[in-house]
């Protein structure tokens, strides 16, 4: 798939692109800070999970099959339709009035998102010659750095300042200014490779991840593991895995092509998405919990201590982008993915006494650790794949890193949650104490939003609120340690990759090239 010279502007429409991977990359970490308070005022901390995990399940499911799509159709009318379907959503989620109406508006927006950021990548490899695609590789890499930027400080000073709802309003003017852009000046070529669509495993996909997701928020929760729901769902996810493994090897234009996973630079590019992914979204996911819940902060509070993770990222997100022609993707990957190992051992040992200083350099420690996936691994997935297959390889790789940012936020926050009331029991065994009986009336210790509101933390009895900090800080950081192992499986993992780099010779000459 190529792009039309005449009349392309190719500035205008990279900006549209970058506009666009900022939206739906920033709309996790801007909600992220502002969880405390809307948990706080919509209740139900017992589903907030599902207030990311909507969204990157949505989000998740919709990569490879807008990615395989754009290959057959075209990415222009995908990449517009994302922006259209996100902006929707974005309104719908400014109107929740309950923590389950702002999931299902979040997989709204996901479904957006699943389009926007595969495609945007891909649109930018199929527009941009090879010599310059290290470093614009760099920039939409660090783009994810600047939204994690921007979104944390944005969504805590509107949350602070103005209302929660505007956290979602916000991509507004930022969806049109990027519809307008590409709409107006991506001139796409009309010759595509126009197939039959996958329909079984596109269901038999979606299908499957909704089963494994609802199992694993579900489960311990509102039903029991060994409960005839609980067990339901898993084996419907085992069936529809089973039935989606067996339609991608017959499929003539398969959603995921498992021939690109024989080259061992895509496998192995792949597999570090994944587990790197899920180690990376634990930390920003429970240290604005951390300070909101042990420390006392306010959503500001949280938003600066997530900066310099965010500019971390960025730094290693440009400098990986910009050594690709240089040195191999191992050389990169390697030492960056031993920092996010250790940036994320590091935070197991805070706790109530921790200076947000030492925090702040563990978090930086963990943001030059993942900078580099961004940019270098969406380079290394497509390395050895035709232009024809572009949009499927960029769009596995970003799923799989979707997935394993969503497996992390599920199975790190059932842990998470599971470690919370176990000390709770143990700091409040007996129910008679003399602390536990001056707890107001109306405050729910097994609740813990309670801890996120400052104006119910100063209703906690202080004897009271130590013991729940120091429980939900123990919590959160026997989590993180759960969190290394992710870490450094990903650092392993680069080993495998080989000793390729960005070569304009070797382009497109893999084993998955001629699939």
């Amino acid at each position: 798939m190529t792009t039309t010279a005449q009349g392309n502007k190719v500035g205008i429409v990279l900006a549209g692109l970058l506009l666009g991977i900022l939206m739906a990359s920033m709309d996790n970490t801007i909600v992220a800070t502002a969880m405390g308070t809307i948990v706080g005022e919509l209740g139900g901390l017992d589903k907030f999970v599902w207030v990311t995990s909507a969204y990157m399940v949505a989000e998740m499911a919709g990569m490879p099959i807008f990615g395989k799509l754009s290959d057959m159709y075209g990415r222009k009318k995908f990449f517009i339709f994302g922006i259209l379907v996100f902006m929707l959503g974005s309104i719908l989620c400014g109107t929740a009035t309950t923590i389950v109406e702002l999931s299902i508006y979040r997989a709204i927006q996901g479904i957006g998102g699943g389009a926007l950021i595969p495609i945007a990548f891909t649109i930018m490899f199929d527009a941009v010659p090879l010599e310059k695609r290290g470093k614009l590789g760099g920039l939409f890499g660090a783009v994810f750095g600047l939204s994690s930027i921007f979104g944390p400080l944005l969504g805590a000073y509107i949350t602070d300042y103005i209302a929660w709802e505007w956290v979602f309003y916000i991509n507004l003017p930022l969806g049109i200014i990027a519809f307008l852009m590409v709409a107006l000046f991506y001139k796409e070529s009309h010759e595509h490779s126009q197939q039959k669509i996958d329909w079984l495993g596109a269901f038999t996909l979606v299908g499957g991840i909704v089963c494994l997701m609802f199992a694993l928020e579900l489960g311990g929760k509102q039903y029991a593991w060994d409960s005839a729901m609980i067990l339901g769902l898993f084996a419907v996810f085992v069936v529809l895995a089973l039935l989606f493994l067996f339609a991608e090897t017959r499929a003539k234009e398969p959603i995921i092509s498992f021939a690109m996973f024989k080259d061992k630079l895509y496998a192995s590019s792949n597999v570090m998405a994944l587990l790197s992914g899920a180690a990376f979204i634990t930390a920003s996911v429970y240290i604005p919990i951390f300070i909101q819940g042990v420390l006392g902060g306010k959503a500001t509070n949280s938003g600066l201590v997530l900066l310099p993770m965010m500019v971390g990222s960025v730094v290693t997100a440009t400098l990986g982008g910009t050594l690709l022609t240089k040195t191999s993707y191992r050389s990169i990957m390697l030492p960056t993915l031993a920092l996010l190992a250790a940036g994320v051992a590091l935070l197991t040992t805070i706790g109530p006494d921790s200076s947000k200083l030492i925090i702040r350099v563990y978090m930086v420690l963990v943001g030059l650790g993942i900078g580099a996936s961004f940019s270098v691994l969406s380079n290394a997935a497509i390395h050895s794949v035709s232009a024809r297959q572009r949009g499927s390889a960029s769009a596995t790789l970003n799923f799989l890193r979707s997935l394993g940012m969503t497996l992390g936020i599920t199975v790190f926050g059932i842990i998470q949650s599971h470690l919370f009331m176990n000390r709770m029991s143990e700091s409040f065994a007996g129910g008679s104490g003399s602390g536990e009986a001056q707890i107001p009336e109306g405050i729910d210790l097994s609740d813990p939003h309670a801890l996120l509101s400052p104006e119910l933390r100063a209703n906690i009895p202080e004897q009271v609120l130590d013991k729940i900090s120091i429980a939900l800080s123990s919590s959160i950081t026997h989590t993180f340690a759960w969190a290394i192992i992710p870490a450094a499986l990903a650092f392993f993992a680069a080993f495998a990759m080989g000793r390729d780099k960005m070569d304009p010779a070797s382009e497109g000459q893999g084993s998955s090239a001629t699939h």
